[in-house]
């Protein structure tokens, strides 16, 4: 670019294509394997292919690539994999809308010309969340992205579903799962959703056979009586006891049942009495068990009652519900009905309220898979971030139950289980039987149903390296380094993937768990349809590009914690993008067309330059240190501070007069710290906004081909100059005083005064001298004084304190003496204030021995500089009282 050309103002849009397709023609994203380097990783959680980006997979996405371009630049062999989901549900509700659009079943188009259809729908809309992740900048290494119905994945899928039967860990057989009625499908306790909602309890009575007496149960899904098999007390019940071994008359269906004992029932509960339905209720199911009782499962796969239900059949469970109560009414057995708010469970994908159903489904035996799993979180070879998300990990670990894996649906992994036709014999196999095991038979059938989507999401940290074979990749790259995830899938996701590493790699398949939380609106809300709060990334880009949305997540965020997004945070952004480019162009602007930076001499470094190498370089190892323990927002805040105030607001005012100036001593060097300082701050920026800091680096002097693949600033010793910025700072620290002086009083900025600095340091006294244009060009004097006299304080000036110096301005007859009366006493209030606080600190004897030592001694250093400045003040306060 040359600079003539450099526009006057940053344009995303002009920049953030075309340098994207650099990256990607350079092949910046794709590493090779390099022993001699240490291998980096980050597996994407795959979105799914019916998914449009959202502000949770930007926020989420944003961070991984901070990540993974920051340990990029740092010289690892970085890898960030991406891929998708086939997401069975969602995708297989799609197809069906779309067929039904048709007047088409998937029944009526049967299982073969459906996946068809699933796979072309995948070629025609899978691909978009990726196009929309490439638009957020994400550095991902597309050559290596995968799919998890891929080839190879799904080869892995059947591998561990073999491995596990042929451990006993996988079962098929009859339990009590949650149904969803709307998807007609199984769905697993973490895809259930539970809501507060009002109900009744129906106190229901049910005669006691051959006597006049009745038992009363109560009951929040009277429909469900129907299919009741018993009904239980506890064996320590006296009230009961006469009744155990005889049997009650089932209401509705006149159907004899027994009153059975169990201690699963709470005699303190009710009235001690409950109904047993195995077929609709897991704690019932698990005492049909027990008791050997028939499990008689009243409804169709609708929620529509089956002929089981008697003359209810065919009616919707809610309308059965309410025929059920009238007719109990009728008969008099409706004892009486109170009002219950309870918390029902709903399907996660449909929000269909699920019914627990009795049902022969296949399943993972968790307990064994779950120990050692908890154990490698337990001695620290994963680590969540922040470490209180571990007891949700381990809560859910340690009361798991087994996890049911099929699902009654087309589109996914089919189960891998073959069922003769003769003889009835199943057999699990990783390729398609020709024969029965058993029989010899060749009439095999396949379970018709498929894993869910969960199974083959759980390999995904290795089973994208290429497991079970043994590949490169998976030797190299595995296990992953950080997994960037919400705090709402914790158990949906990722602890699945800590016992399926465990168990198949024998390792933790990644040593951080780095948990996001929410982003929610600007007024804390959570972003929701219903609400019309939601935000789409992709508008924002497109009304202030990529930069500004990734700065909006990151600025003020912490791991753990839901964020808010507002607008005013995309204005700061831009406003941000904004003041970096003028200073980009400041300085290209005043660079010489053929500056040469070979031979710079560090002696004719001014305090400023001094200062500002000091300061970059404070805050590259601060940022680095922010970045490791994953603070991107605490590190993104520091660079916008110094770039923002340090070096637009302060450095390159400083730097004006020798750049405008051929002839200054220093100019090359001044040329040189400009170009220095502003390579640092784009690499530091880079990994948070990377187009535009692409964009400026590019053009400035540097023998890199892109910041991308530059080295991450470290720490130099040679620019290490504590003195420089305390001498800088108290420069900075009397020019803002004398520009607050004059807006306090209303001077005029065209008006030059004359200040006169009371420093007792002759060192200090040295440096003000040394930087009297400083103050005459950002200060608005026209001359100054420096002594440690102050009998050469004039009558009548106006004063102000600082650390080391007292300034001192005689406006003569803008003197409003009252006025800086008034100040001075609020200065002494602003500074008893602080005294009282530090004095209460140090005066707290458990904060003395519990705080750190340099806290402590922090505190110290606060106590004597507010005590001075005290006195001070008081000393001002009582001259301006004798003049007046």
């Amino acid at each position: 670019m040359n600079r003539e050309n450099i526009p006057k103002n940053y344009e995303p849009k002009d920049v953030e294509k075309r340098l994207y397709d650099f990256w990607m023609e350079k092949d910046y994203f794709h590493p090779e394997i390099d022993k001699s380097k240490e291998p980096y990783t980050i597996v994407m959680p795959p979105p799914n292919i019916t998914g449009q980006l959202h502000m949770g997979h930007a926020l989420d996405n944003t961070m991984q690539d901070i990540i993974i371009r920051f340990k990029r630049m740092q010289g690892f062999c970085a890898l960030w994999l991406p891929g998708t989901d086939h997401a069975s549900i969602a995708t297989e509700l799609k197809i069906v809308e779309k067929l039904k659009e048709e007047g088409l079943t998937k029944e009526e188009l049967g299982r073969e010309k459906f996946l068809e259809r699933a796979w072309q729908w995948k070629e025609q809309y899978g691909g978009r969340i990726v196009e929309q992740l490439k638009s957020l900048g994400s550095s991902c290494d597309w050559k290596r992205e995968r799919f998890t119905m891929d080839e190879k994945l799904s080869e892995a899928v059947i591998e561990v579903f073999v491995r596990l039967y042929e451990k006993g860990l996988i079962y098929r057989g009859e339990r009590i799962i949650n149904w969803c009625p709307c998807c007609l499908t199984s769905i697993s306790d973490t895809e259930v959703e539970y809501e507060e909602q009002g109900g009744n309890f129906w106190h229901i009575r049910y005669p006691v056979k051959g006597s006049d007496e009745y038992v009363t149960i109560a009951t929040t899904r009277p429909e469900t009586m129907l299919g009741d098999t018993a009904v239980a007390v506890h064996p320590d019940d006296e009230r009961y006891t006469h009744l155990i071994g005889k049997t009650v008359i089932l209401p509705l269906m006149n159907r004899e049942i027994p009153v059975i004992a169990d201690t699963y029932v709470e005699m303190e509960f009710g009235t001690g009495v409950v109904k047993i339905t195995p077929a609709h209720d897991p704690n019932d199911f698990e005492v049909g068990l027990r008791h050997d009782l028939p499990v008689i499962d009243i409804m169709n796969d609708d929620a529509t009652m089956n002929k089981n239900a008697g003359i209810y059949e065919g009616l919707d469970r809610y309308q059965a519900r309410k025929k059920v109560v009238e007719d109990l009414e009728k008969l008099g057995l409706l004892e009486k009905v109170e009002s219950h708010n309870h918390n029902v469970g709903t399907c996660y994908r449909c929000n269909t309220v699920i019914e627990p159903k009795a049902s022969l489904q296949w399943f993972v035996k968790m307990k064994p898979l779950s120990i050692p799993a908890i154990e490698i979180v337990k001695n620290g070879t994963t680590q969540f971030v922040p470490e209180r998300f571990a007891k949700i990990y381990y809560n859910w670990m340690e009361n798991i139950q087994d996890w049911c894996i099929s699902r009654q649906l087309w589109w996914g992994h089919r189960i891998p289980a073959w069922y003769c036709q003769d003889c009835g014999h199943m057999q699990v196999s990783r390729t398609e039987p020709e024969r029965c095991e058993k029989c010899d038979s060749t009439n095999l059938k396949q379970d018709e149903d498929v894993l869910d989507t969960w199974f083959s999401s759980a390999l995904w940290p290795f089973s994208t390296l290429g497991w079970p074979e043994k590949t490169e990749d998976l030797d190299y790259f595995y296990p992953t380094s950080v997994l960037v995830t919400g705090y709402d899938i914790i158990f949906f996701w990722v602890a699945r993937m800590i016992f399926s590493g465990v168990e198949h790699m024998k390792k933790e398949p990644f040593k951080y768990v780095l948990i996001h939380g929410l982003v929610r609106d600007a007024m804390g809300r959570k972003m929701s349809k219903s609400l019309g709060n939601g935000v789409d990334p992709l508008e924002v880009i497109d009304n202030y590009g990529t930069d500004a949305l990734r700065y909006a997540l990151t600025i003020g965020t912490s791991p753990g914690n839901d964020m808010r997004f507002s607008e005013e945070k995309l204005e700061s952004s831009r406003n941000f993008a904004n003041k970096i480019w003028n200073a980009f162009r400041f300085a290209m602007m005043n660079f010489d067309e053929d500056v040469d930076f070979s031979e710079i001499n560090t002696e004719l470094f001014s305090l400023a330059d001094r200062w500002i190498l000091s300061r970059v370089n404070t805050v590259s190892r601060e940022v680095t240190e922010n970045l490791e323990k994953f603070e991107l927002g605490i590190g993104l805040q520091k660079i916008y501070e110094f770039i923002w105030e340090e070096f637009c607001d302060w450095y390159i005012e400083l730097v004006k007069p020798r750049l405008f100036n051929r002839e200054a001593s220093g100019r090359q060097e001044a040329m040189f710290v400009l170009n220095e300082v502003l390579k640092v701050s784009m690499k530091l920026l880079h990994p948070f906004m990377p187009f535009i800091t692409e964009e400026i680096y590019r053009h400035l002097h540097t023998d890199d081909e892109s910041v991308m693949i530059s080295e991450w600033p470290v720490y130099r010793l040679e620019w290490d100059d504590p003195d420089s910025e305390k001498k800088m700072s108290s420069v900075m620290e009397a020019v803002r005083s004398i520009r607050n002086i004059r807006a306090e009083m209303k001077v005029p900025a065209a008006r030059k005064i004359k200040v006169l600095f009371i420093i007792e340091d002759e060192e200090l006294g040295t440096i003000f001298n040394k930087e009297e244009s400083t103050f005459m060009r950002l200060s608005g004097v026209s001359g100054f004084t420096v002594s440690k006299n102050k009998s050469d304080i004039p009558d009548g000036a106006v004063s102000s304190v600082i650390s080391g110096v007292e300034i001192f301005i005689p406006l003569e007859d803008l003197i409003d003496f009252d006025k800086e009366l008034k100040r001075l006493y609020k200065e002494k209030e602003n500074l008893e204030d602080e005294l009282k606080r530090v004095n209460g600190k140090l005066g707290n004897e458990s904060f003395v021995s519990k705080a750190p030592v340099q806290v402590v001694e922090a505190e110290r250093e606060k106590q004597k500089k507010y005590s001075e400045l005290y006195e001070k003040v008081i000393e001002r306060i009582n001259f301006i009282k004798s003049k007046m």
